[in-house]
């Protein structure tokens, strides 16, 4: 059975900084492309950041609000992706989702409460 849970979600001041991890059982989070979501009430989820699997540093995509900020990353080791998260703003709140993706298969996380406020 796949399963992909996400932790590090908070409350953070504007300016702060949260790490989100993401840790997958069933499957072989390597072989994976890898992507972190999110999503606010009444608004459809957007990509935040994506990976590819075997791609190295420097070739991930971020969406235009976070690019600079965000920091998508994994540990093949532990199995494991992460999203460091600096700078937050007010407006980076939303629940955040991990997602595992290859042919024949989409696995989603049941997500992560990130709130950014004074």
């Amino acid at each position: 059975q796949v399963q992909l849970v996400e932790s590090g979600g908070g409350l953070v001041q504007p300016g702060g900084s949260l790490r989100l991890s993401c840790v997958a059982s069933g499957l072989i989070f390597e072989i994976y492309d890898t992507a972190w979501y999110r999503q606010v009430p009444g608004k459809e989820r957007e990509l935040v950041a994506s990976e590819n699997s075997g791609s190295s540093d420097g070739s991930a995509n971020y969406a235009a609000a976070v690019k600079g900020r965000f920091t998508i990353s994994r540990d093949n080791a532990k199995n494991t992706v992460y999203l460091q998260m600096n700078s937050l703003k007010p407006e980076d709140t939303a629940v955040y989702y991990c997602k595992g993706d290859r042919v024949g298969g989409t696995y989603w996380g049941q997500g992560t409460q990130v709130t950014v406020s004074s």
